[in-house]
């Protein structure tokens, strides 16, 4: 007879509490590795019996309180009292803990971990919102960038809100772009499923996108939906800490470089600027892309404090 749900959620808060007074990851240890490959639903409750743990250690930080669940030397007693308090919270009480805030400052790309099983990887810059209830699962992308691999719960739809657009979906994969400094434009592109996605206040039916879609929601306008896969590849590489150019010119690949450090930079000659580029480029290197630019057509690079300038080479 399989385990009931319930008791998968009481055996992944203890897994959960041991590994945040270990640091014991799966791979580590062969119980584990036997535990999760047993049932299938265990690492979903696993994954939100952490997410718990966080929520718990993030609710003591704010208070200011001593944390309770010591690192080192749980007794056994211990360690099934946590489990039932973070059981308990998974179980059904963490949807009533506060909206959590997410963001990343310049160069930082993080992956965060959702507490309903989903998994969010916030770019350079950005700022969200997550807020799962009972009956819904909601989002608010602040400003900047974030990829949603969602997981599937038909009961609790997941809702995106960048501005006035709303990206609704319920086990997919998909991104959600905000123009930057009074860009109100906003960029969706789904890598898995389907999502639907609208403007609040205009008199239209939702649009559906499948995966390889790509839409840019820039006004009340209706926009084309784009089938391009590999475009949408490409501007994701930021998931793996990267720039994909593929004939973007010199002014376009520096702008997506400026994105991510603090020194920028800039094409001293107009004429280079709009030249073409190729290559797969680190997001915290520009100092290689200015390199290879030099190699490739000949420019001269000047490495500032706080710049990096790429113009013509003088004659000689």
């Amino acid at each position: 007879m399989s385990p009931s749900a319930s008791e998968i959620d009481d055996e992944a808060a203890l897994w959960a509490v041991r590994i945040d007074a270990r640091g014991l990851e799966a791979e580590d240890d062969p119980e584990l590795k036997v535990w999760l490959a047993g049932d299938p639903r265990r690492a979903g409750a696993l994954l939100r019996a952490r997410a718990a743990i966080s929520f718990l250690d993030r609710g003591r930080a704010l208070a200011g309180a001593t944390p309770s669940i010591e690192r080192r030397g749980h007794s056994r007693r211990g360690l099934i009292a946590a489990g039932g308090v973070i059981a308990a919270l998974v179980g059904g009480g963490i949807w009533k803990l506060r909206p959590q805030r997410l963001d990343t400052g310049l160069g930082e790309i993080r992956r965060v971990p959702l507490a309903d099983g989903s998994m969010v990887a916030i770019n350079t810059s950005s700022a969200l919102e997550v807020d799962l209830k009972p009956k819904a699962r909601e989002v608010t992308l602040k400003q900047g960038e974030a990829w949603f691999q969602v997981a599937k719960d038909t009961d609790r739809p997941f809702v995106v809100a960048a501005g006035p657009v709303r990206v609704r979906a319920v086990g997919t994969a998909f991104s959600v772009r905000r123009g930057e400094q009074g860009d109100k434009s906003v960029g969706v592109m789904v890598t898995e499923g389907v999502v639907e996605t609208w403007v609040e206040g205009v008199d239209a039916p939702p649009r559906r996108l499948s995966a390889g879609n790509m839409v840019v929601l820039a006004s009340t306008t209706p926009t084309p939906v784009v089938e391009s896969p590999a475009d949408i590849e490409r501007s994701l590489a930021w998931r793996n800490g990267e720039i994909a150019l593929d004939g973007e010119s010199l002014e376009e690949a520096a702008r997506l470089f400026n994105r991510y450090n603090s020194r920028q930079i800039v094409i001293d000659d107009p004429d280079l600027a709009k030249e073409r580029f190729v290559g797969l480029f680190q997001t915290n290197a520009p100092e290689s892309f200015a390199s290879a630019v030099a190699a490739t057509l000949g420019a001269k690079v000047s490495v500032e404090e706080r710049a990096i300038r790429i113009g013509r080479a003088q004659a000689s």
